[in-house]
C-alpha cells in the first residue's frame, strides 16, 4: 500500500473514496463535512437522509458510505471523529476506529484508493501531533492485513497538519533522516 501526503482540496482528489469528516447527524456541516456537500450536489445529502431513517444517524467512531455525487470519487465514506476532551474519554481509541472502520468499509466495496482529511482537528479540538500520530499508525497497521486497498491520501489543507502527517509517516516507517 502506497501511502501520500498532499496539501490541497479533498472535494478535488481523483480517489475511489473520500473520507467526510461528518457529524453524528449526517446532515451536513462546516469545514470539510461543509465543502464535502456542496461540492457533492444533493445525492449525497439524499443518501445520508436514509441512513439515518434507517439507523438514526452514524455513531462517532464508525462509518458509512453514500454516493460521491458530483465529485471526482465514486464514494463518500462518512465517519464521525470524537470531541477532545482531554483524551482520557476514549478520544485515542475512537479516532481510530474511523480509520479502521473507514478503511474496511472501502475495501468491503472493491476500493482501491481512499483519501483522508484530517479527522477531529478542526472545531473537534483533537490534538494535531496526536491526531496524526493515530492516523498513520491506523493507517500502517490496516496495510499489514490483505486489502484491496493499493493507495491512501491523507489530504491536508493547512501546512500545520501537513508538516505533522510527513514527520509521523518518516518516524513510524522508521525513514526519518
Amino acid at each position: 500500500m502506497v501511502i501520500e501526503i498532499i496539501k490541497g482540496d479533498i472535494t478535488r482528489v481523483e480517489v475511489d473514496a473520500i473520507v467526510n469528516a461528518a457529524n453524528t447527524s449526517l446532515m451536513g456541516g462546516g469545514g470539510v463535512d461543509g465543502a464535502i456537500h456542496r461540492a457533492g450536489g444533493p445525492a449525497i445529502l439524499e443518501e445520508c437522509r436514509k441512513i439515518v431513517a434507517r439507523q438514526g444517524g452514524c455513531p462517532t467512531g464508525s462509518a458509512v458510505m453514500t454516493t460521491a455525487g458530483r465529485l471526482p470519487a465514486q464514494y463518500v465514506i462518512h465517519t464521525v471523529g470524537p470531541v477532545w476532551r482531554g483524551g482520557k474519554n476514549g478520544e485515542p481509541q475512537l479516532l481510530a476506529q474511523c480509520y479502521r472502520h473507514s478503511l474496511q468499509l472501502a475495501a468491503d466495496n472493491g476500493c482501491r484508493s481512499v483519501a483522508f482529511p484530517n479527522i477531529s482537528t478542526g472545531v473537534y479540538g483533537y490534538p494535531k501531533e496526536a491526531a496524526a500520530q493515530i492516523a498513520v499508525r491506523s493507517v500502517l497497521h490496516f496495510a499489514t492485513t490483505p486489502t484491496t486497498i493499493e493507495r491512501v491520501l491523507f489530504v491536508c489543507f493547512d501546512d500545520e497538519n501537513y508538516r505533522l502527517l510527513q514527520q509521523e509517516l518518516q518516524r513510524q516507517q522508521g525513514t526519518q533522516p
